[in-house]
Order: C-alpha cells, then structure tokens, then sequence
C-alpha cells in the first residue's frame, strides 16, 4: 500500500489505503484489442517510413514550451492536490520518473498524455472543475496509465498527423495517404483508451468513482439526475440494439473518434473490473517489467486473435452475429442479411425455407427475455 514514504524518488507521497504494485508491466492491464491494434498499425505500408521521419521532425521542444508558457504546471506550489494525486498514482504503478502535469483552460473536459522523448500530461479546467476528488484521481491514473504504457509517442504523432491532413487536404493523393495512417492511429488510440482505464481503476481503487467519472464525461455533474446502472444498461442497448443499419452506422459514428464511447467504456472497466485477471493483480499476482524483453510477439497477437474470435461469438451486435453465422457457414445467408437490414428489403416470402428456432420479422437481432 502506498505509505507515505521514500520510495523511487517519490517524497511525501500522499498516505492512501490503496495497494501499490511494484514494477508493475503494462501487459497487466493492457487490453488484448490495445496490443493486437498496435501489432496492425505497425504493420500498415509506410508506417515505419512516416514514424521515423516524425520522430525526427515533430516540435517537441516547442509543444513543451508551449505548455509552459501558456498554462499552468502542477506542483506543490500550484494545484497542489492534483500534484498529490499525480505522485500517488506514479508511485502506485511504480512510474520512477514523474511526468510534467499541466492544466489547461478550457471549458470542454478532457486530459491527454503525449510527448516523444518524455510523456507530457495535459488536463483541462472543464475537467477539473467536473469531477470530484476520487474521480479525478482515476484519470490522473488513466494518463499515468498512457505514460507508461509508451502511448504517448502514438498520441503525439496522431495530433500533429491530424492537423497535417487538414493543411493537405487539397492534395489528394498525399491526403488518402495520411488519412489511412491517421485512421489506423485512431483505432489503435481508442483501444488503448480501454488499457488506460483500467490503469485508473488500479490507481484509484473505486470502481463506483470510475463509473462516475464517465459518466459525467457524458451527462455533465448532474450526478443527482444520473444512474450508473441506467447508464451501464445503455451499453447494453447500444451492444444488442436496431439491425445491419445500425451496426453499419455505429461504424461510422466511430470513425472519426479518438476515444470509444463512454457508455461503451464503463460496460467494459465494469466487465474487467469481475475478472478473475483484475483480481490477481490486486493480489499482487502480475506481469513485472523485467520480463518484458522475454515477452514473445507472437504469443501476444495469439492472444489478441483470441479475444476478438470470443468477442465476435459473444457479441449481440447484429453485424457480428452475421459474421459468426458467415464463419460457421450457415445455410440462409442471403435471407439472414435481407432480414438484418429490414425495412430496406422486402421481408421473405412465406415459402421461403424456414430452419428451427429462426423467429418472425426482424430476425434474432433483438435480446431474448
């Protein structure tokens, strides 16, 4: 549990009945869509290419400069109790070096961690001002998360990727090129947000003060008006809900996003938060960095084929049952996809071929009592 003692270079840090976890490695939390994401993006032509190149060009000297000159650094002089919050959480994941935090003005909730060379944190007055104290102390540990997990390269090269496609737009080719790095950076960066989440629920220890955080991300601190099992269950609507349309359409509302939907994000810290995983880790039973170099590539992308093959079979999602059905060869496949997509086709005619246990309408897209 952290002390309050000398430990790593981390002096007074606050005293809190929280367990710490020595030289903990980031495959503990990691999510297998955050590592089997990363594996593909490296694996997009020219990545490496532009990676590289960015590396060496993007101004970070001046990115830091930046938030020293225009906004607020978290010390024991300035946001004091976020400067405690930060020391907590870096000697609770055992971060030996703490990362820069700075507070930014802007009304709109939000915090990144970017940076190259040394990971930056970034939190805005709309959050601050948002969240109470437990709240604010998961996403102090999301980002210290993010740190050490090395996403903050990624993040980095993502921002400036992104404001570089608008300055090209006007160049077509150049512009589908870095469109299609932008949009793989983007996936990757949203599955990482599920990692970093649950890097806050180590740091904070409260799962109910992380599902608060969220949802207030979506509905503002009218916290009173707000239920977190209403909220989870809009997960699950979301997840189970509407046809082939709306599974096409949840596609494109994600697209352009660098995080997940929060709904989305709670359901799944709440499902990880049961595991039999998240309980051994609290135990003190985890992966430690020092084994990482022995970690093999392979055996984590097997992993990670592994959770998608088991999310796709589990999912309720209407696209993902069609692509199960695709996978174990079922016999009706035109009649399935005309009944997902509903009132764009005509429903089947009464001698269409009917197999055992298919119900009426809209076909089995919509939960079972």
């Amino acid at each position: 549990m952290s002390d309050g003692h000398e430990h790593n270079g981390h002096e007074n840090v606050p005293s809190r009945q929280r367990r710490r976890f020595p030289g903990i490695s980031s495959r503990a939390y990691e999510h297998p869509a955050d590592r089997s994401a990363l594996v593909a993006l490296r694996k997009l032509t020219g990545f490496d290419t532009v990676f590289k190149a960015l590396s060496g060009l993007l101004p970070e000297r001046s990115l830091r400069l930046l938030f020293l000159s225009d906004s607020v650094r978290v010390s024991e002089q300035q946001f004091t109790h976020l400067n405690d919050m930060l020391r907590d959480a870096c000697y609770i994941l055992d971060l030996e070096k703490v990362p820069p935090m700075y507070v930014n003005q802007d009304p709109v909730p939000n915090a990144m961690c970017i940076g190259l060379d040394e990971p930056i944190i970034v939190v805005t007055t709309g959050l601050v001002e948002l969240l109470d104290e437990e709240e604010m102390r998961a996403v102090v540990g999301h980002e210290v998360g993010h740190a050490l997990s090395g996403h903050s390269v990624y993040r980095t090269i993502l921002l400036f990727l992104t404001s570089l496609a608008v300055r090209v737009a006007w160049i077509p080719l150049g512009n589908l090129a870095i469109m299609a790095i932008v949009t793989a950076l983007r996936e990757w960066f949203r599955k990482s947000e599920l990692s970093a989440d649950r890097a806050g629920l180590l740091v904070g220890q409260d799962l109910q003060a992380s599902m608060r955080g969220l949802m207030k991300l979506a509905g503002g601190h009218h916290l009173h008006e707000m239920n977190v099992d209403a909220f989870l269950k809009q997960a699950e609507e979301y997840e189970a809900g509407g046809d082939l349309r709306d599974s096409v359409l949840k596609i494109l509302n994600v697209l352009p996003r660098s995080h997940p939907f929060t709904t989305v994000r709670a359901a799944e810290l709440k499902k990880w938060a049961e595991t039999r995983d998240y309980q051994r880790i609290m135990d003190g039973h985890y992966p430690r960095r020092s084994e990482d170099k022995d970690t093999s590539v392979t055996d984590s992308f097997r992993e990670s084929a592994s959770h998608y093959a088991t999310h796709v079979k589990s999912s309720k999602d209407p696209l993902m049952k069609l692509v199960t059905d695709i996978a174990g060869g079922a016999g009706d496949l035109g009649g399935r996809v005309r009944r997902g997509f509903g009132g764009f086709t005509s429903a089947p005619s009464n001698d269409e071929p009917r197999r055992e246990g298919e119900g009426d309408g809209e076909g089995d897209s919509g939960p079972k009592a």
